[in-house]
């Protein structure tokens, strides 16, 4: 049955999101200034780390014990634990294997269950040895602030991967305490965000905060060699703009193959999806946020795909240009007679197509690895030695 109010219910739940995003930003904005903060940089934070660690001696990269603590959602295990096992042995703590994250009784006893199992389990790797870094890609819905604070006091190193940061930085409050970041982050050393607007957020609740995007990994993202039959593709799931803009393009006479949850091809396994980078002429990127208007931040795929050798043609937004050179090394499009333009132009010049795909192949794979990312932050850290610890 069809549902008559449903565009009436989605605009208001927009509204709704987007004034709570922008007071919760201009609410932060305010006691950033109103506290005369200012925000970290690299040189800061390598001092700070460098007093709070006194006796820390850096490794070799290769030499680490890590402790990670995520759990593999749909690309953690194929993208992330790689890359951290280039770094050293890699001690993993998934909490969906030992407790039902899913289930109702999450937080009716399940969560405390796996904090006090969680902080033995950190104990106990640091008591043998096993511990120079701990690597947490986790928020406040897994774990209590108690729970960080006392990881805190057992002197290894910590950061934090947060990639919703736009809208999940408090994220949902239950019990006063915030699903997001917002309560754990003063207990972590370094809290490695994606998301640039949210750098102040960190600092007024106490945290250290550096931007960094999220990467890609150059074994899975790689080009094949395979002939380009597909004018135009996108994967990614289907809410948003996202059908009203391949409705536009599909009008003015271009064909978008489309996959990924809620469309009619469904998603791809990610072999498929990598290898249909390569497939395609041009493959089309979004930028916004789920549930907002004209909100938008980084997404894997910014990374993913020129670092398989796709020409990479997506929406518009300023934390892009920090990581490519517009109009060379990525295409971007304002709105969708735009796109529409912008991909006739490019399906007929190839050669200039060609250009810009193997420029964004080459920043993809020198500057956007997770590998990159990580040495980073482990090098900030100071728990690996940096090119000048070498030289020295």
């Amino acid at each position: 049955m069809t549902d008559p109010f449903r565009t009436q219910r989605n605009r208001f739940w927009r509204w709704r999101n987007d004034r709570r995003r922008t007071r919760e930003q201009e609410e932060y904005e305010d006691r950033f200034r109103r506290l005369g903060l200012a925000i970290p940089d690299e040189a800061d934070l390598r001092g700070i780390f460098k007093a709070r660690f006194p006796g820390l001696q850096s490794k070799a990269g290769g030499a680490l014990h890590i402790l990670a603590v995520y759990r593999n959602f749909n690309w953690e295990d194929e993208a992330l634990t790689p890359s951290l096992e280039t770094f050293g042995m890699v001690h993993r703590y998934d909490w969906s294997g030992r407790f039902d994250a899913e289930g109702g009784e999450w937080h009716g006893g399940m969560k405390a269950a796996m904090n006090r199992d969680l902080l033995a389990w950190i104990r106990e790797r640091a008591e043998a040895g096993e511990a120079d870094a701990i690597f947490f890609y986790l928020s406040g819905e897994q774990v209590y602030p108690e729970t960080m604070e006392a990881i805190s006091h057992l002197g290894i190193p910590t950061v934090n991967l947060a990639l919703n940061d736009k809208e999940g930085f408090v994220g949902r409050v239950r019990d006063g305490r915030a699903e997001g970041n917002r309560d754990i982050c003063r207990w972590i050393n370094l809290s490695w965000t994606s998301t640039g607007d949210a750098v102040i957020k960190y600092c007024v609740e106490g945290g250290r905060p550096i931007y960094l995007p999220e990467g890609a990994n150059p074994t899975i993202h790689r080009p094949y060699d395979v002939g380009r039959t597909i004018d135009v593709s996108f994967v990614g799931q289907h809410y948003g703009n996202r059908p009203a803009v391949i409705d536009h393009l599909c009008r003015r006479g271009i064909a978008v193959e489309a996959f990924g949850p809620g469309w009619p091809a469904g998603p791809l396994p990610v072999e498929d999806m990598v290898k249909l980078y390569s497939r395609s002429r041009i493959n089309l990127g979004f930028g916004g946020v789920e549930g907002h208007t004209d909100t938008f931040c980084l997404k894997g795929r910014d990374f993913e795909i020129p670092m398989s050798g796709g020409l990479y043609l997506t929406e518009d937004h300023p934390e892009l240009a920090r990581a490519y050179e517009i109009g060379q090394e990525i295409v971007t499009w304002r709105n969708p007679e735009d796109l529409a333009e912008k991909i006739f132009h490019l399906l007929a010049h190839p050669a200039e197509a060609e250009e810009i795909r193997q420029r964004g192949y080459e920043r993809a794979r020198r500057d956007h690895t997770w590998e990159r990312r990580l040495e980073k932050v482990f090098g900030i850290l100071g728990v690996i030695e940096e090119e000048e610890d070498k030289k020295a």
